[in-house]
């Protein structure tokens, strides 16, 4: 929290703050999001996937002491629901749309039903970077310290990006993704490609997830969430499909949840609420101005079930 000593300055040391950490989810999950519909299919279980993430990694780490583990066991989790969503959709005349929001519901019931242990238990948190050493004030050495999940994101980024666009496995993605007929004529196997992506694409959520346990808010309970799974859907909408464009619209989500702490530390109260509601009318008014004639689903996958 940002001191009101440093007045209405604290306000923007608070939104940086708040938006490398509040983004953090937010990277991942969109991130696998992207990869899962670059190759043509629609996850909309990334919710159920994200707090399943963060109830196993935190049961993880409390059972064994490794914050790290448990970030491995969040990610597996998350891959293990990604499987079924690729395995089920895989089959005639299924909807991934409906798969998705059953995916969505059992992850979630899921969570709570297992995590239930898990509530009272304090589990090791993930460590941090302490960015802010060559400032001698307090809150900025609060504000500045930036977790390693943030910083693998922010390398994951660029990587991903790169990955799609210049090499060959990329490529299958894309094909696959834009064309199923036209990877079948080139000897794709379109199934196993969507499910290798939807997969990974779960192992980030599941990652993200992770992050809401094991370092912010750091502890596990039922409503850890608050619909950042599907948030981080229309987040690439958004960005359009582009791995760059999804971290600094995480980034921009990240800070809009930022918005209501920040202005709080300052003594401005009043509207505390609405303020908090920020990243939820980010998202309906983002996809509303993007959503013109001109704009409308430009760089989507050809495969995807929007485009049909």
């Amino acid at each position: 929290m940002i001191d009101t000593a440093l007045g209405w300055w604290g306000v923007p040391l608070a939104l940086l703050a708040g938006a490398i950490r509040a983004s953090t989810p937010f990277i991942f999950v969109s991130l696998g999001e992207l990869l899962t519909e670059k190759s043509g299919r629609i996850n909309l279980g990334q919710e159920g996937i994200l707090v399943l993430g963060a109830m196993s990694g935190y049961g993880m780490a409390y059972l064994t002491g490794s914050p790290w583990l448990g970030v491995l066991v969040a990610g597996s989790a998350g891959a293990l629901l990604g499987s079924v969503h690729a395995a089920v959709c895989s089959l005639p005349r299924v909807n991934d749309i409906a798969v998705g929001i059953a995916i969505m519901l059992f992850g979630t019931g899921l969570a709570f039903y297992l995590g239930k242990p898990f509530v009272q238990p304090q589990a090791p948190h993930l460590p941090a970077l302490p960015l802010g050493w060559w400032s001698s004030l307090p809150q900025v050495q609060a504000a500045l310290q930036v977790n390693v999940l943030f910083v693998l994101g922010a390398l994951l980024t660029p990587v991903l990006a790169w990955g799609l666009t210049h090499t060959r496995w990329g490529l299958i993605v894309r094909t696959v993704g834009d064309s199923a007929d036209a990877a079948l004529a080139l000897g794709y196997n379109v199934g196993r490609v969507r499910w290798a992506a939807t997969a990974l694409g779960g192992f980030f959520a599941g990652i993200g997830g992770s992050f809401l346990s094991l370092y912010y808010p750091g502890s596990w309970n039922e409503g850890l969430s608050s619909g950042q799974g599907l948030m981080a859907v229309a987040l690439v909408i958004f960005a359009r499909w582009e791995p760059a464009a999804c971290f600094w619209a995480a980034l921009l989500f990240g800070g809009a949840g930022a918005l209501g702490p920040a202005l709080q530390s300052v003594g401005l109260t009043q509207g505390y609420y609405l303020f908090n509601a920020a990243p939820y009318v980010l998202t309906l008014l983002l996809l509303v101005l993007t959503s013109t004639t001109q704009q409308q689903l430009a760089g989507a996958p050809g495969e995807l079930s929007v485009t049909k």
